[in-house]
């Protein structure tokens, strides 16, 4: 079965269940049923019952998806291979090693990371303003991408 292509993740802190729906490349109700069978996955509930989810949360429905519908596994075998991964990066951790992979799926576009860092740090009442200006945050920024590329895989 051909991959399908998914959009990259928006730099933000939330997501509503529309948006992890056309980030994944599935239907909220998908979503509320996987809820159920992924003990894992947890979105925030707020007024109302909506369903906000954390950037960790979309990489493990990206994940849930891939599993059952580019490998095939069945929603049991899916939920016994994610706590296998989850095991596994435990004992790494353990083990004192720094999980790197995932990183490709955080790739972001450095324009709309800019863009979301100026609308951060013109934001009315921002912590940022008075001690940082956004020229070193930028530089910050870039040197961090410069970290990651040292430490992925294949360097």
């Amino acid at each position: 079965m051909e991959k399908t292509l998914l959009p990259p993740i928006p730099v933000k802190r939330y997501f509503t269940i529309g948006e992890v729906g056309e980030l994944c490349g599935v239907k909220p109700h998908v979503l509320r049923y996987w809820e159920q069978e992924f003990t894992q996955l947890r979105p925030m509930k707020r007024r109302g019952n909506r369903r906000y989810y954390q950037h960790h949360e979309v990489l493990m429905i990206r994940r849930i998806r891939d599993l059952l519908y580019d490998q095939g596994f069945t929603i049991s075998g899916a939920r016994n291979k994610l706590q296998e991964m989850v095991q596994s990066e435990r004992d790494r951790r353990k083990a004192g090693e720094v999980p790197l992979e995932g990183m490709e799926a955080v790739e972001i576009d450095q324009e709309e990371f800019d863009a979301a860092l100026q609308e951060d740090f013109d934001a009315p009442g921002s912590a940022a303003g008075p001690s940082l200006d956004l020229s070193q945050l930028l530089r910050l920024r870039r040197e961090l991408y410069e970290i990651r590329e040292l430490l992925s895989p294949g360097h």
